[in-house]
């Protein structure tokens, strides 16, 4: 298992995502300033690991706060609060986390501000030790699905670097293939950002996982040749009627998948799935900075003045779900009626 972030003698360790393959560096966070700049660069990506570090980033904050007044103190940490709920929109782990941190604090106001920022570091590595093993949970409901040596294909990075560590569609891979029931894994490189180039390919060589990387425009040609058996990605955040959104591509490939008869399936913990989103198309899609298309590693790769569209997540509708798959067990070809039963 890959350490991903960590809370140590009162700081913030995250590992820069942004330099991995060719470096594994990383990152002191001495102030929860450094942790929101990690969140809104990518140094730490995936909604799992961007609701630890938010966690972890608001219980650092609260050990700044000097106010000595309760209400001085509570003003200073919904701020702060704030400011990490405007780094990055469309995950729901990051305002799960931060809602579960200040309802504690607004739960235990009547205790002593030390005890309260105390409480709040141990929710915060609570949280960590908790995605962990919901993680694993998760891997042995997917690993289910799975029936014979497979052909896995997915997308982006769903895996120890994208939670608190083991992972939630590497998590699934990880799981069936410690079974036997992986054959090999095809990895999207997943543009603009490279994730299953740079990372998903990692962990898996990481691993010793049979593996090969694919262009993002490979997909429809691997499935029509036979050799997906199935199609397994993360969630950035699921809606109330089974809805997804998760790193750009994915709905194409559930579109390709279920043309080719291909389940196509979807693995998050249940703090992903935002039952006040109704559906979809209520969720705000993240837009970043054009360079990411327009150069790759620092070099620019398309003439100037040329227009950019840059959404970091896509939709993929229920109706070309399969199956969801939680810690509380799988959602198989998800409605409202069905999600509600799971998460109320």
């Amino acid at each position: 298992m890959i350490n991903t972030i960590c809370w140590k003698k009162g700081k913030v360790y995250i590992l820069d995502q942004r330099k991995l393959p060719h470096k594994e560096e990383v990152i002191e966070c001495k102030n929860y300033q450094k942790v929101v700049l990690c969140i809104e660069k990518m140094s730490i990506r995936g909604a799992p690991a961007i609701g630890i570090a938010s966690a972890m980033g608001l219980a650092l904050g609260a050990r700044s706060i000097k106010n000595k007044t309760k209400n001085g103190f509570f003003k200073k940490l919904e701020a702060i609060a704030n400011r990490f709920l405007h780094t990055r929109p469309t995950g729901a782990n990051l305002f799960w986390a931060i809602d579960r941190l200040l309802g504690l604090a607004r739960k235990n106001r009547k205790k002593s501000l030390e005890e309260i920022k105390y409480i709040l570091e141990k929710e915060a590595i609570n949280i960590l030790k908790e995605d962990i093993k919901l993680n694993k949970r998760i891997g042995k409901n997917g690993m289910k699905l799975i029936d014979k040596p497979a052909n896995i294909l997915t997308h982006c990075n769903a895996g120890s670097l994208a939670t608190g560590g083991y992972g939630t569609a590497l998590g699934v891979i990880r799981a069936a293939y410690s079974k036997g029931k992986i054959k090999k894994v095809f990895v999207d490189e997943t543009r603009p950002a490279l994730q299953g180039a740079r990372l998903t390919a990692w962990e898996l060589v990481h691993d010793k996982i049979p593996s090969v990387l694919v262009t993002d425009n490979m997909a429809g040609h691997l499935m029509q040749k036979g050799v997906v058996d199935c199609v397994i990605v993360g969630a950035d955040r699921i809606a109330a009627n089974g809805d997804v959104v998760n790193k750009i591509g994915t709905y194409t490939l559930a579109v390709l998948a279920n043309h080719h008869r291909i389940p196509f399936y979807v693995a998050a913990p249940s703090a992903t799935v935002d039952m006040k989103t109704h559906k979809g198309e209520d969720i705000v899609i993240e837009q970043r900075n054009s360079k990411e298309v327009l150069e790759l590693q620092g070099k620019r790769i398309a003439p100037k003045n040329i227009a950019v569209v840059n959404p970091a997540f896509d939709l993929t509708p229920h109706k070309l779900v399969s199956a969801i798959i939680t810690e509380r067990g799988v959602v198989r070809h998800p409605n409202r009626r069905k999600m509600t039963r799971f998460f109320g």
